[in-house]
C-alpha cells in the first residue's frame, strides 16, 4: 500500500506517468498498475485517464492528502527507528529562497559537526514553492520569508532581518555615496529578479509605491546572472545585504546601503508542524535555535 501511495505522490509531483515512474525507479507499466490496484482497493477512480495525464478526480485529490500524511509518517517512523539503532542518519532535504542561500551554510555546517552521518540536499526556489514542497512532504525544512505571504502549518525560527543594498559601479551615479535612499534608486535602470520571486515584490513595493509595475532593463531568476551583469560596472541592481556581501564584487563595484526608509523583512527556518516530528527536523530545530542569535548578529553587522 505504501508503495502505491508513493506512486500517487510521484504522479502529483511530475504530472506525467513516464517521469513519475522514472522518479520512483520503476517502469511506467509498474507505476500504472500500482495506481490501478489502489483504485480497485479503494473502489474509486483516482486519476483522470486519457492519452496523457489529465489530473486527479476529486476522490484522487482527497487520497493525495492522506498519502502525504501516511507516507510522511512512514518515513518519519523509519528514520526514528534507524536513529535509535545507529544515531542520526539519512538525508536532510532543505530549500531556500535565492537571496538566503549564503545563510544555509551557517545551518548545515554546525549540524554536520554534531551529526556527521547526515547528508544534505539543498535547492534554491521561490517562497511559494517552498510552501508547496513542505505541504507535500518533499522537503524537511525551508529558509524563507516569515512575513507577507501565508506559510501554512509550520514551526518557525527567525534568523535575521533582510536589509538591502544598491550594487553599482564605483564611478556610477551613486558609487561614491555612503548610503542612498529608495527615491535615489528609483532613478536608476536596474537588473532585478523575476516577479515570481518575493524579493522582487518587496523591491517593487519600494520602487513603485503607487503599485505601477517596474520596468528593469533585465530580469532573471538567477542571482548569478544579475551579479555577472553588475560586475561589468555597466549595470546596477538591488540585493539583500547578506547576498551582496557574500560575493566578490571586484574593485569597480560597490554595495551601498539603502536607507530612507529602512526596509527590512524577517527570514527564518520553517519546518512542518507535525507530531511526532521527524528526528532530523527535531535536531535541526534544536541546532537552529541555538545558532540563531549568532546568525542574526553576524548578518546585522554587514
Amino acid at each position: 500500500m505504501i508503495e502505491r501511495l508513493e506512486f500517487m505522490l510521484a504522479l502529483a509531483r511530475e504530472r506525467h506517468f513516464g517521469r513519475a515512474a522514472q522518479f520512483c525507479n520503476v517502469s511506467q507499466q509498474t507505476l500504472s498498475a500500482g495506481v490501478k490496484q489502489l483504485e480497485e482497493r479503494l473502489g474509486v477512480m483516482l486519476v483522470e485517464r486519457g492519452s496523457r495525464f489529465q489530473g486527479f478526480t476529486p476522490e484522487g485529490e482527497r487520497v493525495l492528502e492522506w498519502a502525504r500524511r501516511i507516507v510522511g509518517d512512514t518515513r518519519a517512523m523509519r528514520q526514528e527507528v534507524a536513529s535509535l539503532r545507529r544515531g542520526l542518519t539519512g538525508m536532510l532535504r532543505l530549500a531556500a529562497i535565492p537571496t538566503a542561500t549564503p545563510v544555509v551554510a551557517l545551518l548545515t555546517t554546525p549540524f554536520r559537526a554534531r551529526h556527521p552521518d547526515v547528508s544534505f540536499s539543498v535547492q534554491s526556489t521561490t517562497s511559494s514553492e517552498i510552501g508547496r514542497l513542505i505541504a507535500d512532504r518533499e522537503i524537511d525544512a525551508g529558509v524563507t520569508y516569515l512575513e507577507n505571504e501565508p506559510l501554512g502549518r509550520v514551526t518557525t525560527v527567525p534568523l535575521y532581518r533582510e536589509r538591502y543594498k544598491l550594487l553599482t559601479a564605483i564611478d556610477g551615479a551613486y558609487g561614491a555615496r555612503d548610503a542612498v535612499s529608495w527615491e535615489d534608486v528609483r532613478r536608476l535602470l536596474l537588473c532585478l529578479l523575476t516577479p515570481d520571486m518575493q524579493n522582487r515584490r518587496i523591491i517593487d513595493a519600494q520602487l513603485s509605491p503607487d503599485g505601477r509595475p517596474t520596468s528593469p532593463l533585465l530580469e532573471s531568476n538567477s542571482m548569478i546572472v544579475l551579479l555577472s551583469h553588475v560586475r561589468t560596472a555597466k549595470w546596477a541592481s538591488v540585493m539583500p545585504a547578506v547576498l551582496a556581501d557574500s560575493f566578490r564584487l571586484g574593485e569597480r563595484v560597490r554595495a551601498v546601503p539603502i536607507v530612507e526608509p529602512d526596509v527590512s523583512h524577517v527570514v527564518g527556518l520553517v519546518v512542518p508542524e507535525r507530531e511526532p516530528m521527524t528526528p532530523l527536523c527535531a535536531a535541526l530545530l534544536i541546532e537552529t535555535r541555538a545558532s540563531a542569535p549568532s546568525i542574526a548578529d553576524t548578518i546585522a553587522s554587514l
